[in-house]
């Protein structure tokens, strides 16, 4: 690895551990970060299934569906039938479920507006330029 590569790798190690330490301080009733993904995706798509659920995450859908009955049993989602095909099921999130993700969301914000004190507005574009061409290319 490069130098500037280790630089990067502490770096990036170090702004992964603030999400991750926030995400866990967040740790209501068990809920992880797969856990919380999986909400967030149900509250933004509202009506999506655990197969589209599957689909989007590229994850199978027997991992979704352990994951979908913590949710249900802890009620941060709710699972609906279909009105018109009694076949699918419906994940709607619940108020439970949305106070967990507006909670990240402030977090979210705060870290902006700190972030945004910090750096000229020059280079908040630049970094958001940046992080938007990483995410577009990265393939976890």
């Amino acid at each position: 690895m490069k130098a500037i590569e280790k630089e990067f790798f502490n770096t990036f190690t170090d702004f992964q551990c603030l999400i991750l330490a926030h995400m866990n301080r967040g740790d209501i009733n068990g809920v992880t970060a797969a856990h919380y993904n999986i909400m967030e995706f149900v509250l933004r798509k509202e009506g999506v299934t655990g197969r589209e659920v599957s689909t989007s995450f590229n994850i199978s859908q027997a991992a979704v569906s352990k994951q979908l009955k913590f949710l249900i049993s802890h009620d941060f989602i709710i699972q609906k039938q279909d009105e018109t095909d009694r076949r699918k099921f419906n994940l709607h999130i619940t108020e439970k479920g949305r106070f967990v993700i507006e909670n990240s969301e402030t977090f979210r914000e705060n870290i902006t507006r700190q972030t945004a004190a910090i750096l000229t507005s020059k280079e908040l574009k630049n970094f958001n330029d940046l992080l938007g061409k990483v995410l577009l290319h990265l393939k976890l």
